[in-house]
């Protein structure tokens, strides 16, 4: 359930988080900031099947793939892509973030880096939140570059929930796969 198109199994466990979190799926406002890699481009596809809305903060150069987009678009008003994290993060239920250069990108960090100046959660991201904002990340996180060791610590328990949940998704897809 991993390629460097998508990740699936991983969004099956966040969503399953939201839920045990906020009770419900539907109607809540998912904003992922970073890099419109695998992991925007299932948690898009993940939280508007699944009634939310999706405001992704991501730069210029580096949006979701455009099979994303066009499919987001049979979803009007539930979708937007917006270069400022800090719009992107307003109102939203639930902050996600992933690591700026991932598995196989190790050649690209620094310039990553650069492209990803100001696109962290940190308490700017979170004070424009819903104040009971879930706190989301699929790890291993670096701190201090996508998300702020304060921040984390803050929400690490829901973070680490976020990680167990990986077993119990995991566990029901073989059932189905299975059965």
């Amino acid at each position: 359930g991993l390629t460097d198109y998508g990740h699936p199994c991983q969004v099956l466990a966040d969503l399953q988080t939201v839920r045990e979190h906020k009770n419900k799926l539907d109607g809540l406002k998912f904003c992922y900031i970073g890099d419109g890699n695998n992991m925007a481009n299932s948690l898009t596809v993940g939280a508007l099947k699944v009634g939310m809305s999706v405001s992704l903060g991501c730069p210029e150069g580096y949006f979701p793939d455009q099979t994303i987009i066009d499919f987001a678009k049979q979803y009007p008003g539930k979708f937007q892509i917006i270069s400022n994290p800090v719009e992107a993060a307003a109102d939203a239920d639930v902050v996600y973030t992933d690591v700026w250069a991932s598995m196989g990108q190790e050649s690209e960090a620094e310039q990553r880096k650069k492209a990803f100046e100001g696109y962290q959660i940190n308490d700017t991201i979170m004070a424009l939140a819903n104040k009971d904002a879930l706190v989301m990340h699929c790890l291993p996180a670096h701190r201090e570059e996508e998300i702020t060791g304060k921040v984390f610590e803050e929400h690490a328990k829901e973070i680490f929930e976020e990680a167990e949940n990986r077993l119990h998704a995991q566990k029901a897809v073989m059932v189905k796969l299975m059965g």
